[in-house]
């Protein structure tokens, strides 16, 4: 599974950069217009960590390597991310890392929907926000759900990656005419309706790349999947 993460921590900085200029578009029609540069500098931040980061130890579980991984890179974005989106998706890998931390999960793809729901719990906590008020979340939690009922319907990680990244992508666009409630956008009012939420989109985004890890990985070595 470390493996697998790291490819699509990779692969999500690419992404993330070309990226930038829309995520930071549509965070300057309703917030503080920082969205896709901050996220950028964060993913830039996350390479850096990875590329200097020594391999784990001789005898350190994959799990525990994994949660290592995902542990360094919440506390990276934390550090190095501006404005909410920082101590948010920081949040989410955090949590993620205590969700596999343990050598009880059997499979990647359980690995990856226990990490997404204990991701967008996290965020929820945190932000003391809920699904419907045109946040990050309305991807999250609809991706998370879809995620968990593809594994009990028996799907691969491709598969259950596959399903988190159409429900995100759905529910990112659905906070387009929703009334933002939270974070800098809520100022607006009803002036908020009408645009695309940028961490949803963001978080869309980065399942995508996901998504298309796992794909890749999947013909070949199910078990170096990003979980």
């Amino acid at each position: 599974m470390r493996e697998g993460v790291e490819a699509w921590l990779r692969a999500a900085a690419i992404r993330v950069r070309a990226e930038a200029p829309a995520l930071t578009a549509l965070d300057q029609a309703i917030g503080d217009g920082d969205h896709g540069i901050n996220l950028d500098r964060g993913f830039a931040a996350i390479v850096a960590m990875l590329d200097e980061r020594p391999a784990p130890e001789d005898g350190t579980t994959d799990a525990t390597a994994t949660a290592d991984l995902l542990r360094q890179v919440g506390k990276t974005l934390i550090s190095k991310v501006g404005g909410a989106s920082g101590p948010l998706y920081g949040t989410a890998f955090l949590r993620g890392a205590g969700a596999v931390a343990g050598d009880e999960i059997a499979s990647p793809p359980a690995a990856f929907v226990a990490a997404l729901e204990a991701a967008a719990g996290g965020i929820s906590a945190l932000g003391k926000s809920a699904e419907g008020e045109a946040t990050m979340l309305d991807a999250l939690f609809p991706a998370a759900r879809a995620a968990r009922s593809s594994l009990d319907g028996g799907g691969d990680l491709a598969a259950v990656t596959a399903a988190a990244r159409d429900a995100a992508a759905e529910g990112a666009t659905a906070t387009t005419p929703m009334l933002a409630t939270k974070g800098r956008a809520s100022y607006l009012g009803e002036r908020s309706i009408g645009h695309q939420d940028p961490g949803a989109t963001s978080a869309a985004l980065l399942l995508a790349v996901l998504a298309e890890t796992a794909a890749a990985a999947g013909s070949a070595d199910p078990a170096a999947a990003p979980a």
